[in-house]
Order: structure tokens, then C-alpha cells, then sequence
């Protein structure tokens, strides 16, 4: 027999580094088996050989023993109790600012200097095409984090990059740093100089290519690169000036994505490594040379041209380069496009109570809730989770879980936060319960099950939260949309603030790791730099809405969200903070003021909106298009003509405004869609605009006449050269009717401001002097836009009348319907002077006008747009 020692000194003699085959041949190998095989011999092996049959049979009916025991062991419910927390997830984020003992320091630079104020928080996006992957990568990020940006692709002349003495943009940014590399001279001593001027840094991204380049240089720098490597392992250089957001001191352990990495190699000091990584050592065959550092992203200093640059040898795919961007924009704008550090978390648990029997929270849950919120408090001061309850569902479970109830119940006061959710029957009950038990319920927020009735928004309900329950904030994640969720954002209505909520991936029936989608690899992807280590990195506000059972059997939210602040403590230097959702909400709209005003969107455009809206409204009740314009440009004339279609039904007339619904300004519009809903309609389908436009000049001047027809007493006082020359010392009234004058005409900016709410293509524009002209024709045109069948015969209803010089509605066979007195009256003519000046008033906001018709596809401009711009020039 072989003994431990004596197996130790064979083990001894082995030459590690001998070939496998030298030891096959000296026997060593087939020693050392043999010698462990004689030392741990089964028993069976010991028998005599007329046994063996007997020991077969044995070791089958252990076998089938064994599965039996295994299966009871897997379905008896103490077992499989055991089974399951055996297996749950535990967080295991590990890093050396958590234990203290890094010594690295956590430094998050203040970018700001004085060359902030010379430019503007903006930055240009040159990209290769419009619809290129990278250019939208960069675009969604900078929408993300609010960000104001313009997009251009590379090629093309430069857009205007000052404006006066300050510079329009903060900093440049090309998807593909070739482009900038091979700008023709002209361009590039352009951009090279205002980047100069203004000390505006430029970011660029070396693309992938087939071709594999081995210490190519690049184009007038004395700076080299490799592409097309695979590299694992990434690091910071914590000496950085760059770093704000991210923090360094940790290695991203792993392989990076993709196998099209550009590594850099400089020759000037002016370069300094931001980041490194290593090459996949599966492609080398030596261990040294995997483990010499590579720079993958790169800061210029400046030094040698007098421009400073971030150079990025990989795209965004990889998650610390997203924070490496946000932080090379901070840098390079010398502040003023830094983000704030401060983050708010508050993490809500809905359906408290209300899980079905065998999901519910037993003692030892409610212990794990209590046990992580007091770890996560050490990380985020504060921190309670705010838990909504329904007491018609209390005492519902099993009676492991009516004691977790107990003790859930009883710690409501002392250890959380409590929100109303009132799902129930009898909400009555539920505040019964409540004040039994002495909780509060007068925290002013609430949230609605399902999301129903916050957005789109249920009048009735937000009238209840208002006078039973005085609720001031809610939250939503379906304004203006679920997807994408970079686009969420928050309005006010009815004084009820409701904030943008988040997801995190666990929703209702995801309570065991097994069934979470992908697994454990998937879930812990989104923690560890993915989806929602992202999302709290964006928003300075994070509202996330999970459910009971998410705390109770695997507890994935109590893993998932410590997980993720610990690698948020890890990566970034982030201050994560909390406060009550009232609080909370007035942050939010300091934060974003200009979000106060909702924007209502139409319901039937989402399949969820549908289901969520009340059932008492239906998408029949919506308008199918609207007729846009400012007054005295034909608006009246064109909602005439509408209405003489037999398959368009208008809305009713408002005794107050005519033809005119007035719902996208006053009151009306923050009576909600409720409003929109009390006209009544024919067709419907998608929004579409009809637009009238004329002359701003000539629109200016009969909305003055205009007025004193109707006896306004400012413009009975000030003749029209008065009126558009006043300055803004002049009295009130006098500014106002000179606004109303003069503003409407800016028609480019009206345009932009719906094309930022509807596709170009359903927008249709109409030439206000044809309407007038040839009305027959611009029906027609109109008529196919709508896509009207069968068409309207225009040309046997409509007629010119002499005597009012317009063309009025047939009727009674030979008889004309004209519009009222106050239509196609004649006035005197515009004073020279006034002309002029209103045409040199006008000027870029016609020229703008025109670019804006060439890119939506107009062919053909209209005359008095041409005629106002020649004139002008003349002039």
C-alpha cells in the first residue's frame, strides 16, 4: 500500500515543465495513477471475482433508492424551501473602495473654466451617413443624458459655427475619425481654427476595418495605430484630468466585445493613455505578451497642434466608454457639458399583501429586506424602500406568510416608507387598517395600479387623488411612451407632479433566477455596466416600481439592487442620495422646468395606451388631421371648403371662436384630451396638419387692420409703423399687439417646433395666394394628401364672385354662399417704409423657410416668397 507521504514524494519528483511525452516515456504519469487508484479503490473492486453480479444489482437498487430520495427531497415543500435559498443569488460585487482599502483616490474633477462661457452647451455630430450605427449610438446617448446636439454627416460644407462672438458648439464629435483626417483643406484649417479659437476639443472614433494595420500612422500625427485585436481586461489611468463620472482603480476583468479593436501607439508627448486593455491571450501563444497595457482610448493634450481631442480606438459598445464619452464631452467643453453627480433612487414595492399563497414574504424575507436596506443605507444615506400597500389582501396567505404579514405590518412605521395604493373594493377598509395600525397615509403620493388612468390620463381619477386623498406626485413609465425608455420624461396635470419611472427587469411573475430571462448571465449583464447600471447613470432621478414577490423567494430585487449600487460605487463617482417622493418631484421640475407642460399624444398610435385608456373613450372620437395656420391667412376660407365634403365631418363651432377648437393653447389644452373628445368627428385615423401660409409682411398688416375693425383701442391709437417699430420700453398693450403682429410670421420656427412632434410626411402645406387663386386645384391636392375616395368635384361648387374677389360655395343650383362681411375687406396699402422693414424683419426667417421646403421635398417655392426675398435683396 501507498502511503500519503510516499505519494507526496513521487508527487515531488515531477518536473512540472517536463513534456507530456518525456513523462509517458519515463512512467511517471502512469505511476502517479496507478498509485492514486490503489490509494482510493472502491469497495466493490475488493470482492471476489464470483460476487460481482451481487455487487452489480446493489449498486442498481442504490441508484433507483437514491432517485426516489432525490425527487422527494426536490418536491417536499421544507425541502425544496431549502433547495430554493440554497440557490438564490447573492451579491457578489467586490472592489477595493468597498473594503476601504484602495489607494486610489476618488477624485471627480471640476471641468469648469472661464473658456466655458465663450461657447454654447452643444455639441456637432459628424456622421458618415444618417443612418449610420454609430452616429445613432452617440445621438440616443446625448438624448439620454438631455444633452442639446446637431447632427451632420461628414462630406459636406460646415454649418455655421459662431454665432456673433460666441461659439455655437461645445464640442465636435466624428463617428469616424478618418473623416475628420481627410477633410479637404478648406474645411479643416475652417474647423481647425474655430476649435482653436474658442478652445473646443474635438472626439473621435477610429471605425473598424477589413484591413488589419500594424503600426500605421495616422494622417499629419506623429501618433500610430493597430487594428482589428481582441483585448480583455480594461483599466483607467487614474491620473487622468478627464475623469468626473467615471471612476478609476478597478479592472473590468473579461473579454471586451468585439474582435475590431484600434489600439494606439504614440510617438509625442502630447498623448496620454485614458484607458487600457490587454490582448486575448487565446491569440498569443506568450504569457508576457498579453499583458503589456495597450491604449484603447487616448487624451491629446494639445501640445503639438493646439487643438486637444479624445480619441476613442472602439466604438460604445463596451459600457465604460460610454461613461468615458460623457466624461471627454465634460472635459473638452471645460464644463459646460458636465453632468451633475448627484442621483436620486427611490425603489418602490408594489402589491404588498397581494402575491398568491406560496409567493408571499415569510419572516425571513421581511429579516432580508430589513438586513439589505440597512447595508444599501450605508451606501446611499437614507435609503428606505417605500412600500405600497392594499389591506384587502392582508392575511391572505399561508400561515408561514400571515406571520410575515405580522412582521411586515409591524415595521412599516419604524423601518419603511409607505405610498397609497388603492386597488381594492373598499379603500375604506384599507385606511381602517392603516390607522389601526397607526401608519400614515398622507405621504401625497400615490400610484395607480397597472398604470391605469395616469397617462394617458382618466380625468376621474386624478379629480379623486386631488379631493380624497390629496396626492401631489405620481410616476409613470409609459409618458410619452414605454420604448424607448431614453425619451420617458415627466409633466404636470391638474397640479398632480408625475415623474418618469424606470424599469429594472423584474416585474410580477419574475421570482426565481431560472425564470428570468437569459438567467443569471442576463441579469447580472444589466447590473454590471448594462441596461440599468446605465439608466441610474443618465437620470439625475430614478423611480423603480417592483413587486412583493420580487422580495420573497430568490429575493432578486434586494440582489439586484444592491448589486448594482455597489458597481455604481465601484465605476463612478456618483452620489447616490434619496428623499421622500414629494421632494423628489419638486427636484424633478427644478431640474427640467420646461417639462411642466404635458404633451398630449394620441392613444390609439400604442397598443398599451389602448388598454390602458378608459373604456368610455374611443379612438372614433379623435381627429383624423388639423388645420394649422396664424390668422388672416385663409384659415376660415379652407375650413370652409372642408366642410362642404360630404365624407369630412369638422367639429363643432365654439360660440367663443368660430371654427377654431382653440385646444392647443389656454385652458383648454390642460383640460387634457378630455377636451379634444367633447367635438365631435367623422374620420379618423393618424394626426395630419394642413398649413396655410402668405406673406408675413401682408399677414402682419391685415391682422392690424384686422384689429381696428373690431375697435381695439391700441390700434385705433397707433398707426401700423408705430405698432411693429415699438421697442420693448413701450407700453404693454402696445407690445402685445406688436407680438401679435409680428410673431405668427416666423413661420420656419412654428414648422420645426410640430415637426418635432409629427414626421414631415404628414405635414402638407398650402400656398395661402392659391387657396385664394385656384382653390379647385389646391383641394385636389389636398384631397390626395387625405387620401380622400372617391374625390370631391370641387369645380362644380365652388364659384368666383366678382363683387367679394374671392370664390365662394355653390348652392341651390346657381346661387353663391359667401363668407362673412369681415372676409376679403379692402384696406388701404401698406406704407413703403413699413414694407421694407418688414421684409428686412423677415429675411432669415424666409431664407430658413425655403431650406425648410427644400428639405421636406417642395419643388416649388411660392411666389410671394420668392418676391418678398428678391425684393429684400434689391433693397
Amino acid at each position: 500500500m501507498v502511503t500519503e507521504n510516499s505519494s507526496a514524494v513521487v508527487t515531488s519528483s515531477y518536473k512540472p515543465l517536463l513534456p507530456l511525452e518525456e513523462r509517458r516515456a519515463s512512467g511517471l504519469v502512469g505511476l502517479r495513477v496507478r498509485r492514486h487508484l490503489a490509494s482510493k479503490r472502491p469497495w466493490c473492486i475488493m470482492v471476489r471475482q464470483g460476487t460481482v453480479k451481487r455487487c452489480v444489482v446493489a449498486l442498481l437498487l442504490l441508484t433507483i433508492v437514491s432517485i426516489f430520495c432525490y425527487a422527494h427531497y426536490l418536491i417536499s415543500s421544507p425541502f425544496s424551501s431549502l433547495i430554493r435559498r440554497d440557490s438564490r443569488p447573492e451579491p457578489s460585487i467586490r472592489c477595493a473602495i468597498l473594503t476601504g482599502a484602495t489607494r486610489v483616490p476618488a477624485v471627480a474633477h471640476d471641468h469648469r473654466s472661464a473658456a466655458r462661457l465663450r461657447i454654447d452647451a452643444k455639441v456637432l455630430v459628424f456622421v458618415e451617413t444618417t443612418y449610420s450605427r454609430l452616429g445613432r449610438e452617440i445621438a440616443e446617448l446625448l438624448v439620454y443624458n438631455r444633452i442639446k446636439y446637431k447632427v451632420e454627416v461628414s462630406g459636406k460644407s460646415l454649418p455655421v459655427l459662431t454665432n456673433l462672438d460666441k461659439g455655437k458648439y461645445g464640442v465636435i464629435v466624428f463617428e469616424n475619425l478618418n473623416k475628420y483626417l481627410q477633410m479637404d483643406k478648406w474645411n479643416r484649417e475652417l474647423l481647425d481654427k474655430y476649435c482653436r479659437e474658442y478652445s473646443v476639443g474635438i472626439v473621435g472614433f477610429n471605425p473598424p476595418s477589413e484591413e488589419t494595420l500594424v503600426g500605421a500612422q495616422l494622417r499629419g500625427f506623429p501618433l500610430f495605430i493597430h487594428t482589428n485585436l481582441r483585448l480583455k481586461d480594461a483599466a483607467l489611468n487614474a491620473g487622468s484630468p478627464i475623469l468626473r463620472l467615471t471612476r478609476a482603480g478597478e479592472t473590468a476583468w473579461g473579454a471586451l466585445p468585439g474582435e475590431d479593436w484600434t489600439v494606439f501607439s504614440p510617438n509625442h508627448s502630447t498623448y496620454e493613455p485614458l484607458a487600457w486593455a490587454t490582448r486575448n491571450s487565446e491569440d498569443f501563444l506568450s504569457e508576457e505578451t498579453t499583458r503589456v497595457p495597450l491604449p484603447t482610448v487616448l487624451q491629446d493634450h494639445g501640445v503639438y497642434d493646439g487643438i486637444q481631442r479624445v480619441l476613442f480606438g472602439g466604438g460604445l459598445r463596451f459600457w465604460l466608454h460610454k461613461l468615458l464619452f460623457l466624461d471627454s464631452l465634460s472635459y473638452l467643453s471645460h464644463g459646460q457639458l458636465s453632468l451633475s453627480l448627484q442621483r436620486f433612487l427611490l425603489v418602490d414595492v408594489d402589491d404588498i399583501f397581494v402575491g398568491e399563497r406560496g409567493t408571499r414574504l415569510k419572516k425571513d424575507d421581511v429579516v432580508a429586506l430589513l438586513a439589505t436596506q440597512q447595508r444599501i443605507q450605508q451606501l446611499v444615506p437614507g435609503f428606505r424602500f417605500n412600500l405600497g400597500f392594499s389591506g384587502k389582501y392582508f392575511h391572505h396567505g399561508t400561515s408561514e406568510e400571515n406571520l410575515g404579514d405580522d412582521m411586515l405590518l409591524g415595521k412599516l412605521l419604524m423601518d419603511f416608507q409607505s405610498i397609497l395604493i388603492v386597488i381594492c373594493n373598499d379603500p375604506v377598509m384599507q385606511v381602517v387598517l392603516f390607522q389601526e395600525h397607526g401608519i400614515p397615509v398622507d405621504s401625497g403620493y400615490s400610484i395607480a395600479p397597472h398604470h391605469s388612468g395616469v397617462y394617458p390620463v382618466h380625468e376621474l381619477l386624478y379629480e379623486a387623488w386631488k379631493r380624497v386623498w390629496n396626492i401631489r406626485v405620481t410616476s409613470t413609465e409609459e409618458y410619452p411612451h414605454l420604448r424607448p425608455a431614453r425619451l420617458r420624461r415627466g409633466f404636470i396635470h391638474r397640479n398632480i407632479m408625475v415623474l418618469p419611472r424606470q424599469t429594472c427587469g423584474l416585474f410580477t411573475h419574475t421570482i426565481m433566477i431560472e425564470r428570468y430571462p437569459g438567467g443569471r448571465e442576463k441579469l447580472d449583464e444589466t447590473i454590471q455596466g448594462g441596461e440599468l447600471f446605465q439608466t441610474i447613470v443618465y437620470n439625475p432621478i430614478n423611480i423603480f416600481m417592483t413587486h412583493m414577490s420580487n422580495y420573497g423567494n430568490d429575493r432578486l430585487a434586494l440582489y439586484t439592487f444592491e448589486s448594482v449600487i455597489k458597481f455604481l460605487q465601484c465605476w463612478t463617482n456618483l452620489r447616490l442620495t434619496t428623499a421622500p417622493p414629494l421632494q423628489i418631484g419638486e427636484r424633478y421640475f427644478q431640474l427640467y422646468p420646461e417639462e411642466g407642460d404635458p404633451v398630449w399624444g394620441n392613444p390609439c398610435d400604442d397598443g398599451r395606451h389602448q388598454k390602458i385608456w378608459s373604456h368610455n373613450k374611443t379612438c372614433e372620437q379623435l381627429p383624423r388631421f388639423l388645420v394649422i395656420g396664424p390668422q388672416k391667412t385663409g384659415t376660415t376660407a379652407l375650413y370652409t371648403f372642408l366642410s362642404m365634403h360630404p365624407d369630412i365631418s369638422s367639429n363643432f363651432p365654439s360660440p367663443d371662436t368660430f371654427e377654431e377648437i382653440q385646444f392647443f393653447n389656454g385652458k383648454n389644452y390642460y383640460r387634457g384630451l378630455d377636451c379634444l373628445l367633447s367635438s365631435t368627428w367623422l374620420l379618423i385615423c393618424v394626426y395630419l396638419q394642413v398649413t396655410i401660409l402668405i406673406s408675413p409682411a401682408r399677414r402682419a398688416y391685415s391682422w392690424y387692420q384686422h384689429t381696428r375693425a373690431h375697435g381695439d383701442q391700441v390700434a385705433l391709437n397707433y398707426s401700423f409703423h408705430q405698432v411693429i417699430t415699438a421697442s420693448d420700453t413701450a407700453p404693454k398693450p402696445l407690445r402685445e399687439l406688436r407680438n401679435r403682429c409680428l410673431n405668427p410670421g416666423k413661420y420656419s420656427q412654428h414648422l420645426e417646433r410640430w415637426l418635432s412632434y409629427y414626421p414631415p410626411q404628414q405635414l402638407h402645406i398650402i400656398d395661402g395666394d392659391q387657396l385664394r387663386s385656384n382653390p379647385v386645384e389646391t383641394m385636389n391636392e389636398l384631397q390626395r394628401f387625405l387620401k380622400i375616395q372617391p374625390p370631391f368635384d370641387y369645380s362644380t361648387h365652388l364659384r368666383y364672385d366678382p363683387k367679394k374677389g374671392f370664390f365662394c360655395q355653390v348652392i341651390n343650383g346657381d346661387h353663391t354662399k359667401c363668407l362673412g362681411r369681415s372676409k376679403g375687406r379692402q384696406y388701404p396699402p401698406m406704407e413703403d417704409k413699413s414694407y421694407k422693414l418688414l421684409q428686412r424683419y423677415y429675411l432669415s426667417h424666409n431664407t430658413a423657410l425655403v431650406k425648410l421646403l427644400k428639405r421636406l421635398g417642395y419643388r416649388s417655392v411660392p411666389q410671394w416668397l420668392k418676391d418678398d426675398l428678391s425684393d429684400t435683396v434689391t433693397a
